[in-house]
């Protein structure tokens, strides 16, 4: 097969694989079907712009779609949960580079998370782990910034600072600039005189700012990519500030990597209650009957946090608090929650159906969605400042810190129910729950006994995410003694009390996902496509017209106007009620 002389990297790769018995041997270790061969590689189209890998071509763009199960010819075989536990794992190596190593998220969560999966010995038996930034660091100095954050299960084992020890040894340095080949270049021959000459593996995890992604993903596919394991990049939000920009990236960076190689993380995903999700609907007939308009009377999916933006004003007034949290953490929810009973387990089969229900969503409306933004106050002698004292955001922004939406889904199973999402900063309390509020009982003879209180006498499911994972459900009985009063009880599945073991860190699962290759709790670009698709208008629409968010007092239940949103679709929020206070 001759190809054009300006893709003298793909020739360079068809000869590695001239003799039959290599190209038979590196597809019997992908364990992916690629007979015949021709007619797969036939379906890339391959960009001008080149990069090189030691002779080795980086795949630069695909026609496979979103939900091709081939997973890259050339640069990306697949290793499978199965392969980690087989005697093959004997031959392999995995090596972690964390690009960004010396930031905050580094530091508080994906080194810690990487340590209680060695913990807990489910990392592979050869592995390293590298820090990659631009700060000047020693392989000594990495591994005193990661002890400090470093801590044991609450079951703490008698070995556990020698596990610790054997940890860190693992860990190494290298600084260099993000968009550096020649740094990058450096870093993959730091990696393969750790990687011994056993088939490496390679996950890229770029916990740095979006504006320098496509920079970081360039040089590490050219340069630090493994030739012949998988290399998987975990990409970490915000994807984009809309659409078009979302949409930019993307395309940025399949020219250096397909989308199976795309790991694009949104950590609520890998909160317990929320992978649980599905179980609870899925598993239990007592629920899934249940899960439609005929008896779900509206949906609350709620974020709050009891502090501001201590530290991260710059950042956050560049995104607010719909893009930062709504568009992504509550949207996600809200899929997983709605979606159709899935073919499968299955990544692909339920990322389809998370993409059907997000497109069948109406597009938000400015007249569905409330903004606030927090001011200062002073309360039993505190001061409590404004989101404008922040020195880093402008005293003149309309950034909001809160938002309420309304959104519906017209499909046979969800027409007409209100799903209400609600997001805020410096709010009275932290958590992050889903409400699902059940519809009157018909024909109620015991309503009189609720008196006014329209809410009172229907059933309410609560799944409380953070903090205190708990399941409950909200019934009416009758209290104990003469006469006939009625009360609301909860039927109360509290984890701390339930189960002993401590819940994993959402990082810590997304990671182990990663490694292993399991792709549903990551985020497929058509599904980021249709997120986009319904905030994008409204987003332009606030920002265009400047329109100015409510103001409300920091550690308050958050605007007046959200109240007025809910009662126009008849709903109270349920975090409010006097019962959940």
């Amino acid at each position: 097969m001759a190809l054009p002389s300006s893709h003298s990297c793909f020739s360079s790769t068809f000869s590695s694989f001239s003799s039959k018995n290599q190209e038979r041997s590196l597809f019997t270790r992908s364990k992916i079907d690629f007979t015949p061969f021709s007619r797969i590689f036939t379906r890339f189209r391959v960009l001008q712009r080149k990069c090189f890998n030691n002779g080795h071509l980086i795949p630069l763009e695909n026609d496979f779609g979103d939900t091709s199960t081939v997973e890259g010819p050339v640069k990306h075989f697949k290793a499978t949960h199965d392969h980690f536990s087989s005697p093959e794992q004997n031959k392999t190596t995995l090596s972690i580079i964390v690009v960004g190593a010396s930031g905050d998220l580094a530091k508080k969560k994906i080194f810690p998370a990487l340590f209680a999966l060695y913990y807990e010995d489910f990392l592979p038996e050869h592995f390293t782990v590298f820090g990659y930034a631009r700060s000047k660091m020693t392989d000594g100095e990495l591994r005193n910034m990661i002890s400090q954050t470093l801590t044991c299960r609450i079951d703490k084992r008698e070995n556990c600072n020698d596990k610790m020890e054997q940890f860190l040894q693992r860990c190494f340095y290298h600084s260099g600039q993000y968009g550096s080949e020649e740094n990058f270049k450096e870093l993959d021959d730091k990696l393969k005189e750790k990687e011994t000459g056993k088939l490496a593996n390679r996950l890229f995890y770029l916990s740095i700012p979006p504006d320098i992604f496509v920079a970081a993903v360039k040089s590490a596919s050219c340069l630090a990519a493994s030739q012949f394991g998988w290399t998987r990049v975990i990409v970490e939000k915000p994807f984009g500030r809309d659409s078009e920009s979302s949409r930019e990236l993307t395309a940025s960076l399949k020219k250096y990597l397909i989308e199976e190689q795309i790991f694009r993380i949104d950590h609520y995903l890998g909160k317990e209650l929320v992978e649980n999700l599905s179980v609870l609907r899925f598993s239990n007939l007592v629920f899934e009957p249940l899960w439609s308009r005929q008896y779900i009377r509206n949906v609350q999916l709620i974020f709050s946090e009891d502090f501001g933006t201590e530290g991260r004003g710059g950042y956050f007034d560049s995104y607010g608090i719909i893009r930062d949290i709504m568009q992504n953490h509550l949207l996600q929810i809200l899929a997983l929650f709605a979606m159709e009973t899935p073919v499968s387990l299955d990544a692909e089969d339920i990322r389809n159906e998370k993409v059907k229900v997000l497109r069948s969503m109406r597009t938000l409306q400015v007249d569905d969605i409330v903004i606030g933004q927090y001011k200062g106050h002073s309360k039993g002698g505190k001061t409590y400042p404004s989101y404008t004292d922040d020195p880093q955001v402008p005293n003149n922004s309309l950034t909001p810190t809160f938002a309420a939406a309304a959104m519906f889904i017209d499909n046979s199973r969800w027409d007409s129910v209100p799903f209400l999402l609600k997001a805020g900063k410096a709010l009275h309390s932290k958590g992050a729950e889903i409400r699902v509020q059940f519809r009157h009982v018909p024909g109620n003879l015991y309503r009189r006994n609720f008196g006014t209180d329209l809410d009172k006498n229907t059933n309410e499911l609560v799944i409380r995410v953070q903090p205190n994972e708990a399941i409950y459900l909200k019934i009416n009985n009758k209290i104990p003694g003469l006469g006939m009063r009625l009360d609301r009880s909860n039927l109360n599945l509290l984890y701390s009390t339930k189960y002993t073991k401590e819940i994993p860190d959402a990082y810590e699962r997304l990671l182990l996902d990663a490694i292993s290759g399991e792709r549903r709790l990551f985020i497929r670009s058509d599904e980021l496509d249709a997120a986009w698709a319904l905030f994008t208008p409204v987003l332009k629409e606030l920002e265009e017209k400047h329109v100015a968010p409510e103001l409300y007092p920091y550690g308050s239940r958050g605007p007046v106007g959200a109240h007025y949103l809910a009662a126009k679709y008849n709903v109270r929020w349920g975090d409010l009620s006097s019962e959940d206070s």
